[in-house]
C-alpha cells in the first residue's frame, strides 16, 4: 500500500472517530437535558427504553472506537493492511468498506465458519 493510500485511511478513521465522539457528546447532552420527572408511567417506559438503546448504540461505538485506535496505531507501526492470520495484504477494496477490519477476506471468512460451527 502507497503513502497515498495510508493518509486517505488515517483520514478516514479520523473521520469515524470525530463522528463517534461527536455522537457521544450529543448523546450525554440529550440525557442530562430529559432527566426530568416523567408522571405518565407509559411516557416513563418509552424514555427508558430510548435511553436504554441509545447506549447500546453507544457501547457498540464503543468497542468500533477500540478497533479504530487498533487500526490507527497499526497505520503508524506500518502495519496496516497486513492481515493478523495469514500475512497478506488485505485487499484496499475490503478496507474501503471495513477500514478497520485485521483480516483478509479469506482469513475472516474462515474465521466466521469456525465461529458458527462452534455455535457462537
Amino acid at each position: 500500500m502507497n503513502d497515498k493510500q495510508l493518509q486517505k485511511f488515517k483520514r478516514l478513521l479520523e473521520e469515524m472517530k470525530e463522528k463517534i465522539m461527536s455522537d457521544v457528546e450529543q448523546t450525554l447532552t440529550d440525557m442530562t437535558a430529559h432527566s426530568g420527572n416523567i408522571p405518565d408511567p407509559n411516557d416513563r417506559a418509552t424514555v427508558e427504553s430510548d435511553r436504554n438503546f441509545e447506549l447500546r448504540i453507544r457501547d457498540r461505538e464503543r468497542k468500533l472506537m477500540n478497533k479504530i485506535e487498533e487500526a490507527l496505531a497499526r497505520i503508524e507501526e506500518g502495519e496496516y493492511g497486513v492481515c493478523d492470520s495469514c500475512g497478506e495484504d488485505i485487499a484496499v477494496k475490503r478496507l474501503e468498506a471495513r477500514p478497520v477490519a485485521k483480516f483478509c477476506i479469506d482469513c475472516k471468512t474462515r474465521q466466521e465458519q469456525r465461529e458458527k460451527a462452534q455455535g457462537r
